[in-house]
């Protein structure tokens, strides 16, 4: 990129104002999709090069960010585990305060804005405050994941329905329903679950759901490394050891449709077998 995200410092922003400003402002929740500019919707692409300030996610691609016109302020949110930039709150202000300002705010979220994106919050704030706010849907990281392994979320005979949940309620806050989840013919799409894919797999299965169910962890899906391991509940845990990034956890029946990313990963259950 020609100019660098810049990220918060001292978790705290000064917004500050000449009198009102010439023109309204509006904060536009855009999907930036799972990571590969051309799986951006051509709307998303406009309102990105129409931005003043974007106020970006860790996930979104440096591809994606260089749409954005050199005038306009990056800043960097970023989120990892236990690990928050800026907190939630100050990020729905933060917003607001660049639009009284009078300025375009592009909230750029990896995949979906309403998928574990916290898109609606931030949406409650606007609101509150009395500050347009438009939605731009982006493709979530499950839709892209099952498309790149050409394995489909629903499939006549094997998938009539597919959830998602977060793999962090897999701890129980908020609980979920494993009982529902373990039943067949359906596919659950875990976000954020690779490090609890242990007790995940372990929940579906005290509740039901057989062990052979196929599988599959996706990394980085869509970008240029992303990682597709096709494997069964049974051995989900042992799949997804040592893996790191953003990843997708897929059981259901569909999934004996996955492809591998590499040989290696094909071969991957064969061993297991052995061993």
């Amino acid at each position: 990129m020609s100019r660098s995200s810049k990220s918060p410092s001292n978790n705290r922003f000064v917004v500050l104002g000449g009198g009102a400003p010439a023109r309204p402002g509006e904060v536009w929740l855009v999907g930036a999709g799972p990571g590969d500019p051309d799986l951006l919707t051509i709307k998303a692409a406009r309102v990105i090069a129409a931005a003043d300030v974007i106020v970006h996610d860790g996930l979104v691609s440096d591809e994606v960010l260089r749409l954005a016109p050199a005038s306009a302020r990056l800043i960097s949110v970023a989120k990892r585990k236990n690990r928050h930039t800026l907190p939630q709150d100050e990020i729905n202000r933060l917003l607001v305060a660049f639009a009284r300002e009078g300025l375009t705010v592009v909230r750029l979220k990896g995949g979906d804005p309403f998928i574990f994106g916290r898109g609606g919050e931030e949406l409650e704030e606007c609101r509150a405050a009395g500050v347009t706010c438009h939605v731009v849907p982006g493709v979530t990281a499950a839709i892209a994941a099952a498309a790149s392994a050409g394995a489909p979320l629903t499939h006549r005979g094997s998938a009539q329905a597919v959830t998602f949940v977060t793999g962090h309620a897999a701890h129980g806050d908020p609980d979920l329903d494993w009982a529902s989840l373990a039943r067949p013919n359906q596919t659950v799409v875990i976000y954020m679950g690779l490090t609890t894919a242990g007790l995940i797999a372990e929940r579906l299965a005290a509740a039901g759901r057989d062990a052979a169910t196929p599988a599959l962890i996706v990394v980085n899906a869509s970008r240029a490394d992303e990682q597709r391991i096709p494997t069964t509940l049974g051995h989900l845990a042992a799949a997804a050891e040592g893996l790191s990034g953003p990843a997708l956890l897929i059981v259901g029946e569909a999934m004996a449709l996955a492809q591998a990313s590499s040989l290696d990963e094909i071969l991957a259950p064969v061993r297991e077998v052995r061993q």
